[in-house]
């Protein structure tokens, strides 16, 4: 683990050795943030930290530093801010942390971004006047050094965040993949947070294999609200493939549960057998620091699905 202090509560509690589990939030095209506010209400209890996400598969969303400050201020939940080099050169970067530190942002998430073309405005231009490993370098010099790329000072006040960096278990061929984690790592990111696992003993590996870095692992992890959403994971993401047993469970329960409230019941029946003894065996096999747990919309699973962990 890096030498950089524990600015944030993530990785004061990381760097204890205590197990943590952090959250997401999704904010879309909306100006009225409600529903993300209420959603970080409903998991506050049971993370430290939630992400808030910034364009996922190049949409055109909220930018997410406006609701990662209210959902620190109104709900008391620290937020981890993403940041994409998908849309900003390295003046608009600057300048958006520089604004995140202004309002009490500690944690940064550095992101490469899914392409613009994926997105709902596929025409977009998309930047990358920085790639994610400059981002992370940008980032070091701020809060190290209190300057910009080019060693100009930061006039007044410091930029104090821990910095989180993604990386992929799908990736092929993998070992690319490590090498440029390990290139982040070596430029200044203080923990690792991982894409979504589905398979136990491939997480583990690649887990054992990010292990070299000596730096924090957070292994993303994705419940399945319901068989549509388990189904465009299978289809679309690429990489992603959701074991056939858990696709063919959720597509049993719409087809043969007809009452909404007793379908919810069964479909969480059936991530709370497959995640916690998921969870259960990275934590005690594994020197992971922790999971991220995706569960977008799906707040009421966190209280039967950490309850044991807590």
């Amino acid at each position: 683990m890096g030498n950089r202090p524990a600015f944030s509560n993530l990785m004061k509690e990381i760097k204890t050795g205590k197990f943590v589990f952090t959250g997401e939030l999704e904010p879309t095209k909306m100006v009225d943030i409600s529903e993300i506010i209420h959603s970080a209400e409903a998991m506050k209890e049971y993370v430290v930290a939630a992400n808030v996400t910034d364009g996922p598969q190049g949409m055109a969303y909220v930018n997410s530093l406006i609701p990662s400050y209210l959902v620190q201020e109104k709900v008391g939940l620290e937020t981890v801010y993403q940041m994409t080099v998908r849309d900003r050169n390295r003046i608009a970067l600057f300048g958006d942390i520089l604004a995140a530190a202004c309002v009490g942002i500690k944690n940064v998430l550095a992101l490469t971004g899914d392409h613009s073309a994926l997105g709902d405005n596929p025409g977009a231009k998309p930047v990358f006047d920085l790639d994610s490993t400059q981002f992370v370098y940008q980032l070091s010099k701020m809060i190290d050094e209190n300057t910009d790329v080019y060693g100009n000072e930061i006039e007044t006040g410091k930029v104090e965040m821990n910095v989180g960096i993604a990386a992929n278990p799908n990736a092929s061929p993998r070992e690319a993949e490590i090498l440029k984690v390990g290139r982040k790592v070596a430029v200044g990111a203080d923990y690792i947070q991982t894409q979504t696992a589905f398979d136990i003993d491939d997480a583990k590996d690649f887990i054992k294999e990010l292990s070299r870095y000596n730096c924090p692992i957070l292994l993303g992890l994705f419940p399945l609200k319901n068989y549509g959403i388990a189904s465009y994971f299978n289809q679309y993401i690429p990489g992603v493939s959701v074991p056939k047993d858990l696709l063919k469970s959720l597509k049993s329960a719409k087809k043969s549960i007809k009452d909404k409230k007793e379908r919810n019941k069964k479909v969480d029946e059936i991530n709370l057998e497959f995640f916690v003894p998921f969870i259960r065996e990275i934590k005690k096999s594994t020197p992971a620091a922790g999971i991220h747990c995706m569960a977008v919309h799906y707040e009421r699973l966190f209280e039967p699905l950490l309850k044991d962990f807590r």
